[in-house]
């Protein structure tokens, strides 16, 4: 475009500080203005970035130098912030899920395609060099056709170290929702779009104990599933095997692996950018690590909103707004699933994102 994007952020939360320090190295970014309903966290949040305005909510959507919106609010609100920064005339990144429910995520999208504006999802972690060299080996053929993947996300729960983990198990929350982007969007940059689920989920306690801080031995209720399983089936005939669970101590299953007619290719945690990737061959011993071959090398949480901002008019960014919305389509309907007991088609669907080419000087 010739020049930065400037970036608006509403809410200065945990993650905030991930995604300044990455705008700071992209040279496509530049953080002007901030908004949070804690003015003084806004002010204390921006205190290691010169030049940085804290601004209400209303003033950064009214401001004209905002060029796009990172919503880092918490998921209840992601709707709401994104519609008004769409009928302010902005683009809108958000960190995920698009929205709380797809529903509402299927009205910011109608109301950004009426706007003319672009919309953005995190999880961008699927644009580095972990994801994205998996992929290529699977574009090159180097595990022939894929026929069946698996995804497993195996901890006893957040309560033992999250001073407050109320959110994590009221709805919206569980293992699915709050880990489950970063699965099911990799699986999707891997194979494709899914049609179909079905799942099955269960909970063992209806109470969690707090492990530390200020309330540490208070019970909070358990009011989600807390382990869910199921199979996604792919448009391209792939099927992956998915279990999101708080009720494990911990697993030795990788975190993904993706079989093919040929092959098996270990596909690092999807929760990071980068890590080793394993292929073995039919007819060959052992596991071999392959060289880095794709994905932004050493990324950073707000990739995803660079590329965003360098995506050509009417072309879908990597990690954009339909890709967030399918993506939580997939996870709603495995839930439905799982309550129903029969399978459910899902309604949405999108393109396989765009590969991310290793930059000439990392090849």
């Amino acid at each position: 475009m010739g020049h930065p994007v400037n970036v608006g952020v509403v809410g200065c939360g945990f993650i905030f500080t991930q995604y300044c320090q990455s705008i700071e190295r992209l040279p496509e970014l530049r953080l002007t203005a901030v908004a949070d309903l804690d003015l003084e966290r806004a002010r204390e949040a921006v205190r290691p970035y010169a030049g940085v305005d804290v601004l209400s909510v209303a003033e950064l959507m009214a401001d004209p130098r905002i060029d796009v919106v990172l919503n880092l609010t918490i998921p209840a609100a992601h709707a709401e912030i994104a519609l008004q920064a769409i009928a302010a005339g902005k683009d809108i990144y958000c960190e995920k899920p698009l929205a709380a429910t797809a529903t509402d995520a299927a009205r910011v999208l109608r109301a950004a395609a009426d706007a003319g504006v672009r919309v953005g999802c995190a999880p961008d972690t699927v644009l580095g060099t972990g994801t994205q060299t998996a992929r290529k080996a699977i574009d090159d053929g180097l595990i022939g056709r894929p026929v069946a993947a698996t995804a497993t996300m195996m901890t006893p729960g957040h309560e033992s170290w999250h001073p407050h983990p109320d959110f994590y198990y009221a709805p919206g929350g569980g293992p699915l929702l709050d880990m489950g982007p970063y699965y099911i969007t990799s699986l999707v940059t891997l194979l494709g779009p899914v049609t179909t689920v079905i799942g099955a989920a269960g909970r063992t306690r209806a109470k969690r104990t707090i492990g530390s801080g200020p309330r540490r031995g208070e019970e909070i209720p358990v009011l989600v599933d807390t382990h869910v399983t199921g199979v996604l089936t792919h448009a391209s005939g792939a099927l992956s095997t998915l279990v999101m669970s708080f009720e494990g101590a911990a697993t030795s299953a990788p975190n993904i692996e993706v079989h093919g007619e040929r092959g098996s290719l270990v596909v690092p945690d999807p929760n990071h950018f980068d890590g080793p990737v394993l292929l073995a061959r039919v007819g060959e011993e052992g596991w071999r690590t392959l060289p880095a071959t794709a994905g932004y090398v050493e990324a950073g949480r707000g990739v995803g909103l660079a590329d965003l901002a360098t995506t050509p008019a009417g072309q879908e960014s990597r990690a954009g707004g339909a890709l967030g919305y399918h993506v939580l389509d997939v996870m709603e309907s495995l839930l439905s699933s799982a309550h129903s007991g029969t399978a459910v088609t899902i309604a949405s669907t999108c393109e396989r994102p765009r590969p991310v080419a290793l930059p000439p000087a990392e090849r």
